[in-house]
């Protein structure tokens, strides 16, 4: 009644479901665990005194950012807030943008 074809076709759709179930069921017990994992302790959250302000940036921005910040990284303290020395960005963008022929120190190629 039932061709060699049909019987094997069959088999793989058994042996595909039951490898689905499996699957979910590894999916659902990685999730619960994960789950639990994450509910084990609420985080602290910092406080402290504000760190001082370089001139001319308002406070308001000063906030904005520290609260960005806190949302990205989590409970972590800012310490500094400044403006940084850009002497090496500038170098490399003269060196880059020069016009003047020479060599590149790479050889010949």
């Amino acid at each position: 009644m039932l061709t060699a074809a049909t019987l094997k076709a069959l088999q793989v759709y058994g042996i595909a479901i039951v490898i689905s179930v499996l699957v979910a069921l590894l999916i659902k017990m990685m999730v619960s665990l994960t789950g639990r994992m994450e509910k084990s302790k609420p985080a602290d959250i910092p406080t402290g005194t504000v760190c001082p302000v370089g001139l001319g940036v308002p406070d308001e921005d000063v906030a904005a950012l520290s609260a960005a910040i806190f949302v990205a990284m989590g409970p972590h303290r800012i310490l500094h807030i400044a403006p940084s020395s850009h002497g090496w960005a500038s170098g490399a963008r003269a060196a880059q943008h020069s016009h003047t022929p020479g060599p590149t120190g790479r050889g010949p190629r």
